[in-house]
């Protein structure tokens, strides 16, 4: 949610930031910062009328001592607490119109984002690992059907598309990754927590984007609930209208859980398979911080990921991503992406956002430092998704035999099975 005081104090590079970003009309900023005039002059109305009671009160008392008639007096404290509220229900609705507005103002971008309208204009950051080998592979799903290690077609009986059956080596394979990511994330100093997989809507209002919120995020019928696109929500859910001790920043938190999405646009062999799932397993970072430490952060968290998919011995490359495709909520955000074979292109496998004090602010997260109050900064990024590290090690270890070699860092989790061959 925008910092009020910079629309206050400087509303035009609050519109220089939204015209960088492609918006043609900065209007909300004018309404926003009329409405907070409204609020404020509401509020000192309602000051003023609790100085005029308090003078009444002694008013009265100060009549009553001298025997004088004090009933006008007493009629006028009557009718001020009501006067009060009146005044305090308007100020009320009226903020929390505000904050709607607030939320749709796109957040300060870093300098260093570059110009672009959507997603095509993103850019290339570095490459890592390997170099990309075009080749003709067998595509993930036929593969893994062959191999006896799926079932597509009895998940779309029972569930619909967007589903899938994982079993044998290739549910292991999944456990693996799972496990191989806890631990790199626990080595890299970040404490583990499992967390609820539902939440409210008072937090998803404020640790997802509209357009997510709205195309991504599954509703529970008659339920003030929602199921989690990413643990990211809950973790950072968690410290909801809470005053954070300076000393116990930096924040650092993985967790692993099941997520849920209303994937769109899959089409064709896309539409059964790992690549775009409406259930999968994720093991997500965040970060709370002090605001001058988010940077360093950020460049942390992505290069964790970075490590993570060379080490399966993965081609992998960070991307930029561009004013036009930049999210709401984000300052700046690097997508982690590896090499697909089979569609010859970059496939992303991660996303790393520092939000700075967007999402804190939203949920009321401060922090204190002897004495001063403070709004941190929040970051997140995906160490991996397991889907999609599936589809890639398909993909690319896939062997003339019809058989699949395991990376070899995940030796130590697949007790013993270092290959996918096919059933007997």
């Amino acid at each position: 949610m925008m910092d009020i005081n910079l629309i206050r104090e400087e509303p035009q590079v609050v519109k220089d930031n939204m015209i960088r970003k492609g918006y043609a009309d900065t209007s909300i900023v004018d309404v926003v910062s009329s409405s907070d005039q409204e609020w404020r002059t509401l509020k000192k109305q309602a000051d003023d009328l609790r100085s005029e009671r308090n003078k009444v009160s002694k008013e009265i008392n100060d009549l009553k001592k001298a025997g004088k008639d004090a009933s006008e007096a007493l009629e006028r404290a009557k009718s001020i607490p009501q006067e009060i509220k009146d005044i305090e229900d308007k100020a009320d609705k009226l903020y929390e119109e505000i904050k709607l507005q607030l939320k749709k103002i796109p957040n300060l971008m870093h300098e260093s984002v570059p110009q672009g309208k959507d997603d095509s204009e993103n850019v290339e950051v570095k490459r890592f690992g390997p170099e990309p080998v075009k080749k003709e592979v067998k595509p993930h799903q036929i593969l893994a059907e062959d191999l006896g290690v799926a079932d597509f077609e009895s998940s779309a009986k029972t569930s619909g598309a967007g589903f899938y059956y994982l079993e044998g080596e290739l549910a292991l394979l999944n456990q693996a990754l799972i496990r191989y990511a806890i631990e790199t994330m626990h080595k890299k100093g970040f404490h583990y927590v499992e967390t609820p997989l539902m939440l409210r809507k008072n937090i998803i209002d404020f640790v997802t984007d509209l357009n997510d919120q709205e195309a991504m995020i599954y509703k529970i019928e008659d339920e003030d609930l929602y199921l989690i696109g990413t643990s990211e929500h809950a973790l950072i859910g968690r410290y909801v209208g809470q005053l954070i001790p300076a000393q116990k920043l930096p924040i650092k938190h993985t967790s692993y859980s099941m997520c849920f999405r209303r994937e769109k646009g899959s089409h064709g062999l896309d539409e059964k398979g790992l690549f775009r799932t409406h259930q999968f397993n994720k093991v997500e970072m965040v970060v709370i911080c002090k605001p001058e430490e988010s940077m360093k952060f950020f460049d942390e968290m992505w290069g964790i990921t970075v490590e993570i998919f060379t080490s399966l011995g993965l081609p992998t490359r960070t991307l930029q991503i561009c004013t036009g495709d930049l999210g709401v909520l984000k300052h700046i955000q690097y997508d982690v992406e590896v090499y697909s074979p089979r569609r010859d292109e970059w496939i992303e496998v991660g996303s790393c956002s520092n939000l700075t004090t967007h999402q804190a602010r939203g949920l009321g997260i401060r922090a204190e430092d002897k004495g001063e109050k403070f709004t941190p900064h929040t970051l997140n990024n995906t160490a991996i998704a397991t889907s999609r590290g599936l589809v890639t090690i398909l993909e690319t270890f896939q062997n003339e035999d019809g058989s699949v070699s395991i990376p070899k860092v995940l030796h130590p989790y697949m007790m013993g099975i270092t290959e996918i061959r096919p059933s007997k």
